[in-house]
């Protein structure tokens, strides 16, 4: 029996870990993945450690990860439900009750408002919110491989020794890790021209 994918992924990212001399605590931080996720951090260690998905239905999950957005908004913009409720009715039309309502994580939307609040919040399509727990995750975890096996620049300073470094996490290289880099690829054009010459006519 094949394992799930998102043990498959898990399998992956150790192995990238060890490969590229990856900071696993970078990769695979539960508070990270739980906000990439809108999953509570106990539902993300417990997916990292091998668990299984907790049960709950598709109206669950939309309710849970609408509500979680909804407070990290609400978090970050010093607001109150109240304006993040009046936000929505006024630019899709819905009641400020049910705006609330959905917001609280006490009602479902409708398939209408649902699509509505992919663009307001920002996320990928309505399977953000009705995903299960385990393929949710998955999303996020193959996202990061693909940033690491599809990045040549990675590939390339992974050539060279330049390790535990990630651009995107960390914005930019040390003057050591540049310099290294340089020089393996300075290095290898030279040699790759020499070549060409002692090869001519």
């Amino acid at each position: 029996m094949e394992p799930p994918p998102l043990a498959e992924s898990l399998d992956r990212i150790e192995a990238l870990i060890v490969e590229r001399g990856l900071a696993r605590e970078e990769l695979l931080d539960p508070p990270t993945l739980a906000t990439r996720t809108a999953l509570p951090q106990d539902t993300v260690r417990a997916l990292l450690a091998g668990e299984a998905p907790p049960r709950d239905t598709v109206n669950d999950r939309v309710r849970a990860r609408i509500s979680t957005l909804a407070a990290a908004r609400l978090a970050s913009s010093n607001r109150r439900m109240a304006d993040l409720a009046a936000e929505i009715h006024t630019r899709f039309g819905v009641s400020q009750m049910w705006a609330r309502q959905v917001c609280d994580g006490k009602k479902v939307p409708n398939v209408e408002l649902l699509h509505e609040l992919v663009g307001f919040f920002g996320v990928e399509g309505e399977a953000f919110f009705t995903l299960p727990a385990d393929e949710a995750l998955n999303r996020v975890l193959r996202k990061i491989i693909a940033r690491f096996e599809d990045d040549p620049l990675q590939a390339l300073m992974d050539q060279y020794g330049v390790r535990s470094t990630d651009l995107r996490m960390h914005g930019s290289l040390s003057r050591r890790q540049l310099e290294r880099l340089l020089e393996g690829v300075f290095r290898s054009v030279m040699t790759d021209e020499q070549g060409e010459r002692r090869a001519g006519p």
